[in-house]
């Protein structure tokens, strides 16, 4: 199920064929900020530095699905002076996007919305005086508020906020603010 869900998005992203003139593809990248609601008894980071990567496309005005990859670097905290705890967590999946363009813009602004599913993946380490891991995998359930600008026909910036849902014992949810840039390729030379 885990792989499985990020290469169906990555098949749907770019099986379209028909009407070419209506999708537009792109990649992107985020630098993502998390706030993690972890239970107080696991003393571990709440706070991580992301990066992503994700491929999408806008099909027609409104609407659009993005497949990405989320990575958060290490955090450590002492717990004592002998204990740490070492954190960090990957993440994959899929979000269906709805676009609104704002006309008195030139239509190079547009307000988003997301909904998605994704496969977390938390790595936990303690050392020192106890010895223990944690190593677990869970699906989310992610919504998503937005706006995007678009410089040009090519180049683009996107600003998300977007909550995250795990119900874990360790990990209730998380708290999300995205930032980053997209590159639309040009509908004719992708497609034909």
């Amino acid at each position: 199920m885990k792989k499985t869900l990020l290469l169906a998005g990555v098949a749907c992203l770019f099986s379209f064929g028909a009407n070419a003139e209506e999708y537009r593809p792109y990649v992107g990248l985020d630098y993502v900020f998390s706030n993690a609601n972890i239970k107080k008894e696991y003393n571990m980071k709440k706070d991580y530095n992301s990066g992503a990567v994700n491929a999408g496309i806008q099909i027609g005005e409104y609407t659009g699905l993005e497949a990405f990859f989320q990575q958060s670097g290490e955090r450590k905290k002492n717990i004592t002076d002998t204990l740490n705890n070492k954190t960090k967590f990957h993440a994959y999946g899929l979000d269906l996007y709805g676009y609104m363009p704002v006309p008195e813009c030139n239509e190079k602004f547009s307000l988003l919305g997301s909904i998605g599913i994704a496969n977390y993946n938390i790595e936990s380490k303690y050392n020192g005086d106890i010895r223990g891991k944690i190593d677990k995998d869970r699906i989310g359930y992610r919504v998503g508020l937005g706006a995007q600008y678009n410089f040009n026909e090519h180049w683009g910036a996107r600003v998300m906020g977007r909550y995250s849902y795990l119900g874990t014992k360790v990990l209730k949810d998380l708290k999300e603010v995205t930032a980053g840039i997209r590159y639309t390729f040009k509908e004719d030379s992708f497609f034909h």
